[in-house]
């Protein structure tokens, strides 16, 4: 019997999750959270084997709550079960321990063999994923101060307001925009902008 803690905002998706897995022999969800409020303790009081978490949750993002329980309780197998289809989504959550990826739109069949699979410590991604994983791998990286640049740039900011935020000069912002803009293939800030969004370098909710 695979135990599983089951992290979800959304009560509709928690309900259709919950009535896939209890169909199953091999599998039972032992408890339920809304948000990442104290989940390393709830997967520690059920002795929970998987975690399945969505990323975007109210108070504390799912990568916050993916890190205290990678090291709190590293036996945990964690399965990322989220709308947030970007790239750089993949790569966090994989590279902070996730042994699986889904989207919401996957088939319960799918979600059974990512549990089954992660259970046995293995890892499992959709062909989607993993497309979205190589065009993560196959990009220069930013920065960190680059980031902050483009997380400034993706919320409409202009040159001096982004030299005023970071307590920087104007012309190292262009600096950084150019580097971030070759890196990223794009053309301009509007498109690094759409490109930062779409692959999940940035989240604007």
């Amino acid at each position: 019997m695979i135990r599983i803690v089951l992290v979800e905002d959304h009560f509709l998706a928690r309900l259709a999750l919950r009535s896939i897995l209890d169909a199953r022999t091999d599998m039972a969800v032992m408890a339920e959270s809304r948000d990442g409020v104290g989940v390393a303790d709830l997967c520690r009081k059920h002795q929970a084997q998987v975690l399945i978490l969505d990323l975007r949750l109210p108070g504390k993002s799912g990568f916050e709550v993916l890190a205290e329980v990678r090291k709190a309780l590293p036996s945990v197998k964690v399965v990322v079960l989220t709308n947030y289809d970007g790239s750089e989504d993949v790569y966090k959550a994989l590279h902070g321990g996730a042994l699986a990826y889904l989207l919401k739109d996957t088939s319960g069949e799918d979600l059974v063999n990512a549990i089954q699979s992660v259970a046995q410590g293995l890892r499992y991604l959709p062909a989607s994923v993993g497309r979205r994983l190589a065009e993560r791998l196959g990009s220069s990286e930013l920065t960190a101060r680059e980031l902050e640049v483009l997380h400034l740039i993706a919320r409409g900011m202009a040159g001096k307001e982004i030299a005023d935020a970071l307590g920087i000069a104007e012309k190292t912002v262009r600096i950084h925009t150019s580097n971030l803009l070759e890196k990223m293939g794009v053309g301009d800030r509007t498109q690094a902008a759409i490109a930062a969004i779409q692959r999940g370098m940035v989240h604007l909710d």
